[in-house]
Order: structure tokens, then sequence, then C-alpha cells
């Protein structure tokens, strides 16, 4: 797919970094354009972008922005009407260690309010960039990605994404499920630097089916 990552920090760095190793066509974007050109340039055939040009002729955009920039960094791209979002991002208080928006509504839902016309789908949020960068085996088990969109076409290509670039995935409904998916990462962030454990955890679900 060509897939368009907005954001050079360490999750769109993750992100450049997998989805390159899986073929696909990558460009990322950001607001440092130069940080955007020197990560691409960590890799042959990944471009930087335009913020302006970004969407055009994108498969999937992966909003790998702050959530207090998601909006402005979505609405930068112009118009993205029809375009599928992934939106990876967590309303996080300054210290990551609560979450700023929650139970009746979610950073996905407020996000497609803002840009109505994207098709947004919850996915990668319960993953630390640590996880992600160093690929889909996490001891001994692969890692999962929750998905959640009222969107089919958006769940589906997150998850193709996904599981191309290794990973387990797992259906987790409508878009406001996002709801449940945002507080997750925020207990996977307390076990990662609250409890002292690490970034080298990361949510899954057991079934015995």
């Amino acid at each position: 797919m060509k897939v368009t990552v907005i954001g050079s920090g360490n999750m769109g760095s993750a992100f450049v970094k997998q989805l390159h190793a899986a073929g696909h066509v990558v460009s990322v974007t950001g607001r440092d354009a130069a940080k955007a050109a020197q990560l691409a340039a960590q890799y042959t055939g990944v471009s930087a972008v335009d913020v302006k040009s970004a969407a055009q002729g994108s498969d999937a955009i992966v909003l790998a922005t702050p959530y207090e920039q998601a909006v402005a960094a979505l609405q930068s791209l112009g118009d993205v009407s029809g375009k599928v979002v992934i939106d990876i991002t967590n309303p996080l208080t300054p210290d990551y260690m609560g979450l700023t928006i929650g139970h009746s509504t979610s950073a996905a839902e407020q996000i497609v309010l803002a840009v109505p016309g994207a098709q947004v789908v919850k996915g990668f949020n319960t993953l630390f960039a640590q996880v992600l960068s160093a690929g889909a085996q996490l001891g001994g088990e692969k890692v999962t990605v929750f998905v959640a969109s009222d969107s089919e076409r958006a769940k589906q290509t997150a998850v193709s994404l996904a599981e191309s670039m290794g990973f387990k995935t797992m259906d987790a409904g409508g878009l406001k499920n996002a709801r449940y998916l945002e507080p997750l990462a925020g207990l996977n962030i307390y076990f990662g630097y609250g409890a002292g454990l690490g970034t080298s955890v990361a949510p899954t679900w057991i079934s015995a089916k």
C-alpha cells in the first residue's frame, strides 16, 4: 500500500521502519520538514513530502502525532474525505499517568468530529514505540494490535497493514470502543513506567476459541 505517516517522532519513526520493511510505499511528513527528511533518508524508497500534498494517492494515513496536535495535523493535509486515517493517539495528561478525556467520548471520536470526512480507525495506540520498532515478536508471542472503527474499509486497511508487519490483530468493534482502548493504553503506560516494567510490554487478549 501507499502509506503516509504524519509525524517523525518515536512512533512515526517506528512506523516508517516497519512499513518499509513490510514492502509498503512510505512517505513521511510533519511540522518539522527537516526532521521528516532526515527520517526518510534512512530508508531507500521512503520519501519526505510536503504537508499539503501528503495525502494525495495514499491508501492510508498514519496519524503519529500527540493527540493535542492531531486535528491540526490532519487538517493541514487539506481534503482527506474518504481517506483511511489510522489514529494511534492517546489523550494523555502531561505526566502520561492519566487521560484528559474519556467515558463519554475518546480521542478518536473527537478527531472524527473535527474532520468528519475521514474514515478513522483506532489502532496501534496500545503499543510503546519501542515495541513497534522492535517488531511483532515479544516474549515469544505475537504482539496484538486492537482496531476499532465504524468503517469496515478503514478497519480492514489497518488489519492488513498490521498483519503485513507481522502483528496479530483483534477486532475491537465500533469507533466508540476507542473509549476502552485509550484507557488500556494508559494502563500499559502505567505498567511500563509507573510500575517499572519498562517499555517491552504490551496488552493482549486470551481466548479459549
